[in-house]
């Protein structure tokens, strides 16, 4: 069920990556510019009350790879993810410098509740509040780029990808088996 769920949220998501036709339009990039506004002030000045730890990173990190990795990849660079660029705006690289001069606060406002016009869903009611602050120390200290690879459902399509355009079916695959 679980991976049924996940495998519909890839298609969907494909799909409205699909309808992308162009870099944002004037309208797309002034909603965002104004919203970026809004956050700037939204929660401006609150402090993360979760001191950063080896453990706090660890567990912000394992709450990323479950919830945040289908569009950030699991770096949080958007590594492996076939449809990052083409998202209206394209989903971020969270270590580019307009995302780490946010502060803690904004960055936790962000996570709790998302960024409509742009595909970022509001996690609140889904992650508690100390669940949210360690993704915050997660973004801080991410990975370097590309060290993870990409997320395994990326993997999984990209091979079924190659394999069907080498020719290569599951039928066909049992009957070259040598018994």
């Amino acid at each position: 069920m679980n991976r049924s769920l996940t495998l519909l949220m890839l298609f969907c998501i494909l799909l409205l990556a699909a309808c992308k036709v162009s870099q944002p339009g004037d309208v797309e990039s002034s909603i965002m510019k104004s919203v970026k506004r809004t956050v700037t002030i939204g929660d401006k000045e609150k402090k993360n009350p979760i001191a950063s730890s080896p453990d706090a990173i660890k567990e912000g990190g394992e709450h990323f790879q479950h919830h945040c990795q289908i569009c950030h990849g699991l770096d949080g660079h958007a590594t492996g993810v076939p449809f990052a660029a083409q998202m209206s705006p394209p989903v971020p690289d969270l270590s580019d410098k307009d995302i780490q001069e946010y502060t803690d606060g904004q960055l936790h406002w962000i996570v709790e509740n998302g960024i409509a016009p742009s595909g970022m869903p509001a996690w609140k009611g889904i992650l508690d509040d100390d669940e949210m602050w360690k993704v915050v120390h997660y973004i801080r200290n991410l990975p370097a780029k590309g060290s993870l690879g990409a997320p395994a459902i990326f993997k999984e399509e990209a091979e079924e990808h190659e394999k069907m355009e080498k020719g290569s079916t599951p039928e066909k695959e049992h009957h070259q088996h040598k018994h």
